[in-house]
């Protein structure tokens, strides 16, 4: 928890403006710790499980379902000056679909680099802009299927070493709309307990220990595929290489072990609220009723 505090201090450092236009320009302040506080090398290991639940369209043509979901990703710190760094990586991102043969596509995935431009202090990027360009696609890597997500972020203080504001803003090429706002606030109740009000990944948190974390947590995830071809009983959901907008909002617990160094364990579950494959262009969708979900997350940091 003093590292998290030292963090928070260390973002008085920087400036909205700076963060969002260009680099930025400070004068660097003398840091009680080492330029190498920061883990240079970053691995993820994320699986999902959603369970079976049934879709209310509004025919009732589609059935139910469950699916998995998995996630892996490396990346590398570049030091560029200061606690200022270069993050450059790639992620692979897979969900598959069981259930109904309802046309619908029974995966989509993604590979993608991971580029970002970041403050960074013990390990928690504070402020800054990052990409992920790459094919998002059912089963066939096309020129189309290419985007380029994106997002910006910021965090400065409300009230020093207690309250401090985050803004931010994402993307895609083909992301319905093409940019949302994102942000919130983090509020340090003790050196134990916070709240991390920022979406889309809200959460409250309590940490006993160094070693142990436990999280009440929500997560809103949204990403936008190219794919094949989607044949369904629903007359408008009849399309060859459309765009489908797949979303996820979850509501759970999760707890979180890192005495293991260099790796971090974590072990969650809830509910999986709502599961939707929104074809915005054909003004076609079909959603999913509540599921329960488990989690399995392990990261390591070097």
């Amino acid at each position: 928890m003093k590292n998290l505090r030292l963090f928070f201090i260390s973002l008085l450092l920087i400036a909205v403006t700076p963060v969002i236009a260009g680099t930025a320009t400070y004068e660097a302040q003398p840091s009680p710790t080492p330029a190498d506080e920061n883990h240079r090398e970053l691995f993820d290991y994320e699986l999902n499980y959603t369970g079976n639940s049934s879709f209310f369209d509004d025919h009732g043509k589609f059935g139910n379902g469950d699916s998995l979901y998995n996630d892996f990703s490396y990346a590398h710190r570049f030091l560029i000056t200061g606690k200022w760094y270069f993050r450059a990586g790639v992620e692979y991102e897979r969900f598959d679909f069981n259930g109904t043969n309802n046309g619908l596509p029974d995966h989509l995935q993604t590979v993608h680099a991971l580029l970002a431009f970041e403050y960074v202090v013990h390990d928690h990027a504070g402020a800054g802009i990052e990409i992920q360009p790459g094919p998002y696609f059912e089963s066939n890597v096309t020129g189309d299927s290419i985007d380029i997500p994106w997002k910006v972020w910021v965090t400065f203080p409300l009230k020093k070493d207690k309250i401090f504001a985050v803004i931010g803003a994402g993307g895609s090429i083909y992301s319905n709309p093409i940019v949302a706002p994102g942000g919130g606030i983090i509020w340090l109740f003790s050196d134990h307990f916070r709240l991390e009000g920022v979406f889309p990944k809200p959460a409250l948190v309590y940490n006993p220990s160094d070693n142990w974390e436990f999280r009440i947590f929500g997560n809103l995830f949204y990403e936008s595929y190219r794919t094949d071809d989607v044949i369904t009983p629903e007359r408008k959901l009849q399309v060859h290489n459309a765009v489908v907008q797949y979303s996820e909002d979850k509501a759970g617990v999760q707890a979180s072990y890192s005495g293991l160094k260099p790796f971090e364990i974590t072990l969650g579950g809830g509910v999986t609220v709502r599961r939707d494959f929104d074809f915005f262009r054909a003004e076609a969708s079909a959603k999913t009723n509540p599921a329960p979900f488990v989690k399995f997350e392990v990261t390591a940091k070097f």
